[in-house]
């Protein structure tokens, strides 16, 4: 399960902006994530968990929302939603596409508990 090591590579990352702004807990984490990125969401989710017992993290709410997939075509220089096994433009029909979203996963926003917010 590859989705662990990215949740503990996502953790770094979450615990850096974390320290950077003297936070005292992260309450939120959004996640996009594009169905050609090769994550399976609902194994990040289960994982998430546990990468992140035991610190700043932990608990935090852990929300994570599926990209759409959209290609442009090179015929008709139009862009079209697409599926993950047929990566036609919607307009023209043509195979002659390049992936514009789908692959991705980005970390969209981090809210954190700090000391201010406290009183």
């Amino acid at each position: 399960m590859h989705e662990l090591s990215v949740c503990l590579a996502l953790l770094d990352k979450v615990m850096s902006i974390a320290e950077e702004r003297e936070a005292r807990r992260v309450t939120r984490i959004e996640l996009t994530v594009g169905p050609l990125s090769g994550i399976e969401i609902d194994l990040l989710e289960n994982a998430w968990p546990i990468a992140s017992a035991g610190t700043l993290a932990d608990g935090a709410e852990f929300v994570v929302d599926a990209a759409p997939i959209v290609v442009h075509c090179s015929r008709c220089d139009r862009e079209s939603s697409a599926q993950s096994n047929r990566l036609v433009c919607g307009h023209c029909g043509a195979y002659r596409t390049r992936v514009v979203t789908g692959e991705e996963m980005i970390l969209q926003r981090v809210e954190l508990e700090t000391s201010a917010d406290s009183g």
